[in-house]
């Protein structure tokens, strides 16, 4: 099931509305996960437009702090020192990784691994504002797939080129290593699912993982059992909510190899 712009909230006097919606609920769809929604709201604390993911009753995303998702394409892909660099991003979103990542000129292609459709849809549609930009731009493929099936299999990343490797991956799906948005996602975290998604790596390779809680030790750890060389950098940004900074995690974590960066 899926439906458009089917609730709205006033904000008049009176139960009047507005010429100007505060609150749109652009669609939602049923998916084997519970429900996802798309929504646009106007922040008052921001006075700007926020699009929100949601599934179920729990919030995916945000456009209104996405600073750390910039970062973590940013960030990535500075810790290589590739001269062409082939990408994949695990969880398109709002689009603010990828969109980040096609920033660096050195991105050749970039393929954007998401598990629902649905965002991916809404993208090509231009219901989100980065979407029409993001997908008309000839290195970008969205990929509709699970990236934890794809990390285990031999096959990789690229449906259309089994086995192939890549320069970097960006991963921005589950709240943390250690809060997972679904329990068959811990695997990958732990030291052989890091190395079975360093296997899709080029030698030199870079992985970078977004978390929203502090750097933790014994992520840092198990990134280092297999990787060379391993990073958390905290990212901060103003929150309006609580009118001081907030922060997340970014760690970047690359592969022994001739593109190794050690700055």
């Amino acid at each position: 099931m899926a439906g458009t712009v089917v609730r709205a909230v006033p904000d008049g006097a009176e139960g009047m509305w507005p010429v100007n919606l505060r609150f749109e609920e652009l669609d939602w769809r049923t998916t084997p996960l519970g429900v996802i929604s798309l929504r646009r709201r106007r922040d008052r604390a921001s006075d700007q437009d926020v699009y929100e993911i949601k599934l179920d009753e729990e919030f995916l995303m945000s456009s209104l702090f996405t600073v750390a998702e910039t970062d973590l394409a940013r960030l990535g892909l500075a810790a290589s020192s590739a001269s062409e660099l082939d990408v994949v991003v695990g969880g398109l979103g709002l689009g603010y990784t990828a969109y980040a990542a096609l920033e660096d000129q050195r991105v050749r292609s970039l393929q954007v691994v998401e598990s629902l459709g649905e965002v991916i849809e809404w993208h090509r549609s231009g219901l989100l504002p980065l979407g029409e930009e993001l997908t008309a731009d000839p290195r970008t493929r969205p990929v509709h797939g699970d990236f934890f099936a794809m990390t285990a299999s031999e096959e990789g990343f690229d449906p259309e080129a089994p086995g192939r490797r890549f320069h970097a991956v960006l991963l921005d799906i589950d709240h943390s290593p250690t809060n997972v948005l679904d329990p068959s996602h811990a695997w990958l975290y732990e030291v052989e699912g890091l190395r079975r998604l360093a296997g899709h790596l080029h030698p030199g390779g870079v992985f970078a993982l977004w978390s929203d809680d502090p750097p933790q030790e014994e992520v840092i750890a198990a990134l280092a059992e297999v990787f060379a060389v391993v990073r958390a950098h905290v990212v901060t940004f103003d929150n309006p909510y609580t009118r001081g900074a907030s922060s997340n995690t970014v760690y970047t974590a690359v592969l022994d190899g001739p593109e190794q960066n050690r700055s």
